[in-house]
């Protein structure tokens, strides 16, 4: 399906056959493209870029379609990528998480850091952590592969040597 390149996000790359790999709803999703192009709240004379995840319900194009800012998307995967780390060792406590200590990391960016912590404002968190945790183990081969991208073309870039890598 192609993605509409008359609205006010400006698609300049796509990725059209989205539906095909979104994860465990691969086939079965309404989120049929992925693009990256011209922001939709772009002013006169300043231009940003967006990511765009393209939802279709099978009769129009949805207002639920997602437009975010390409360092959002940079930010979640980093705070993805350490709860994933995190989660790797949680079986240590006793509820998945300290209680008397619920800050994970603070992740240095742009001069100040981002704070990744256990949400204790949550009053269901001692059986959503044990959901979320289910679900990342149930999810583990389709994260692990897109991780083992991310740290292939990571590579390829030049932020990581080809000895920094741990998977070979």
């Amino acid at each position: 399906m192609k993605i509409p390149t008359t609205l006010k996000h400006k698609p300049v790359i796509v990725a059209e056959d989205y539906e095909n790999i979104d994860g465990r709803k691969a086939y079965d999703t309404d989120a049929k493209g992925l693009s990256l192009g011209l922001a939709q709240w772009n002013d006169r004379g300043k231009v940003d870029i967006s990511a765009k995840v393209w939802r279709y319900t099978g009769e129009k194009w949805s207002r639920q379609s997602e437009e975010l800012p390409i360092h959002r998307i940079l930010d979640l995967a980093i705070l993805i990528c350490r709860s994933s780390l995190y989660f790797q060792d949680a079986y240590r406590y006793e509820k998945f998480y300290d209680p008397e200590q619920p800050a994970i990391d603070r992740i240095g960016l742009q001069g100040d850091a981002m704070t990744v912590s256990v949400c204790m404002d949550n009053a269901m968190i001692d059986g959503d952590i044990r959901l979320f945790l289910q679900a990342l183990s149930e999810d583990g081969e389709i994260l692990g592969e897109r991780f083992a991208t991310l740290a292939r073309l990571l590579c390829e870039m030049g932020y990581i040597s080809p000895e920094e890598r741990h998977d070979g």
